[in-house]
Parts: structure tokens; sequence; C-alpha cells
């Protein structure tokens, strides 16, 4: 791969950031828990692998809601009229960035809490 296309790919790949962030407003949330996260991460006396796990529990959900948001998509571009296999589908990724989104809480929770305070 040459340096050209290496510089349309990071391109491509922000575009579909700035896609994300202006169309769907969870992704601007976990966004900014995210980044409260990563503060937290930074302020408290947290070991190597337990800053790794945020950070990692972080992009899990980022990354399933960018996927979410693609299904949705392409279910749309696919079948224009709600059909019940579609609505199943986008409900199924729904509920999968749902539970993404409670474990890493949990999970960051159990990691946070004995430095509260």
């Amino acid at each position: 791969m040459n340096l050209k296309m290496l510089i349309k790919s990071f391109r491509y790949a922000l575009r579909g950031f700035a896609s994300m962030w202006r169309g769907e407003q969870n992704f601007r949330l976990q966004i900014f828990g995210g980044i409260v996260v990563f503060m937290l991460a930074w302020i408290f006396p947290l070991e190597t692998w337990q800053r790794i796990t945020l950070f990692l529990l972080v992009a899990m959900v980022l990354i399933l809601e960018i996927i979410n948001s693609v299904v949705e998509r392409l279910a749309d571009v696919i079948k224009s009229r709600i059909h019940p296999s579609i609505r199943e589908m986008k409900d199924m990724m729904a509920s999968a960035v749902l539970i993404a989104s409670f474990v890493a809480l949990v999970v960051g929770g159990i990691i946070l809490y004995p430095y509260q305070k």
C-alpha cells in the first residue's frame, strides 16, 4: 500500500467518524462518557490492566454503536418499508449495544469504586 492510499483510508475513516458524530446522538453521548472514563482512569491511581480494561470497554461500546448504525442504514436501503424481520434485526443490534453498555458500566464501576473518596 502506498502513502496516498493510506492517507485516503484515514480520510474515509475520519469521514465515517464525522458522519457518526453528526447523525447519531447516542454516539455523541458515548464519546462524552468515554472521555469521562479516560479522565477518571488517569486521575485515579489505577493499575495498567485496569486502564486497559476501561479503554477496551469504551472501544467495545463505540464499535458496537457504529456497527448498529451501519446495520440500521443498510436495512433501510434494502427495505425502505419496515419489514418485521428488519425491525427485529435493528432491535437486536440495539440490544447488543445496550448489553455492552451495561457490562461496561458494571465493570467500570467495579474498577473505579474502590478509588472514590
